[in-house]
């Protein structure tokens, strides 16, 4: 279930006296992160690993809030002053296969570890040569007291080589300290790629740890009221306790699941209470109300949007 882009007109704001649209370019700071105890755990797995070492995948459905895990991972670097150095290859271009886009290559990651940690270095001219002198760099910036994250988003589209050689990247050492975490980030398709009975790639499914970004069920209460109420509203005056059950149903679909050949055929329950598809039904739903001249979104009123 798709849900289209919504933009909050400015009559809806005046009817629902908002200084400011709640959904639309919203994060600036840290406290501008809706944190509920899923969010903290993502954060902390992946602060650990940043730490110590290893591969981990970060994994989302499209506006699940990936992005935003991200950027404040950097932000919480810059703030505390940690010497932790990200190292972030282009995927500008990238494609699983060359016949769709440009495939990232281990190369690229070579180039990508050479230019953030060594700008002004010069790169051996042979691939034996540049993978040791990735190496020396490392070994240099870690005994320096210096930590590496190869952080690579959209890690879904990454092809089934250049997944397989990250291994050989997370088991750089110095001694038995590992020179490199890495992050990968993307949909879900990236589960299903580092799934343990991949043979092509059983290797780093067997050593990547996996951390999903659920939907917001349980929180969607908190998450409006902390949104709302940074834009100096409350949020009981902008939807009514049906309307939220009601906005909860409608970003809960049904899914087939099994053998549609068979008798076992089930269904699932899939929620879509993600921040962007929240944002987008919510907001529909409060043009709509402005429309009508109702005080507060209801449930009829979201069901109709």
């Amino acid at each position: 279930m798709l849900l289209q882009k919504q933009t909050l007109t400015p009559a809806a704001r005046k009817h629902f006296n908002l200084a400011a649209d709640p959904f639309a370019n919203d994060i600036t700071q840290a406290s501008d992160v809706f944190v509920s105890q899923d969010i903290r755990f993502v954060r902390e797995t992946l602060w650990q690993h940043t730490k110590h070492g290893g591969l981990l995948a970060l994994v989302g459905e499209s506006g699940s809030g990936k992005s935003t895990v991200i950027a404040d991972f950097k932000d919480r670097l810059a703030r505390e002053g940690r010497d932790v150095i990200v190292i972030e290859p282009s995927v500008l271009y990238m494609e699983e296969t060359d016949t769709k886009g440009k495939t990232l290559k281990s190369a690229a990651i070579v180039e990508a570890i050479l230019t953030t940690v060594a700008p002004k270095a010069a790169a051996k001219s042979s691939p034996e040569a540049r993978a040791r002198q990735v190496q020396q760099l490392l070994t240099e910036g870690h005994r320096a007291g210096s930590r590496h994250v190869l952080l690579i988003e959209e890690a879904h589209c990454l092809p089934t080589a250049t997944l397989k050689h990250l291994k050989r990247f997370s088991e750089l050492k110095d001694g038995l300290t590992p020179l490199l975490s890495i992050v990968l980030v993307g949909q879900p398709e990236l589960r299903s790629r580092l799934a343990v009975n991949n043979a092509e790639v059983r290797e780093v499914a067997q050593r990547c740890d996996i951390v999903e970004l659920p939907p917001m069920d349980g929180v969607l209460a908190d998450y409006l009221k902390f949104k709302l109420a940074r834009v100096g509203t409350d949020s009981a005056k902008v939807i009514s306790a049906e309307g939220l059950n009601a906005l909860r149903e409608r970003l809960t679909f049904a899914r087939r699941a099994g053998n549609a050949k068979s008798a076992q055929v089930m269904q699932q329950w899939v929620s879509l209470a993600y921040p962007l598809a929240v944002a987008n039904a919510l907001t529909a739903a409060m043009n709509l109300a402005t429309t009508l001249g109702a005080p507060v979104v209801d449930a009829a009123i979201v069901k109709e949007a």
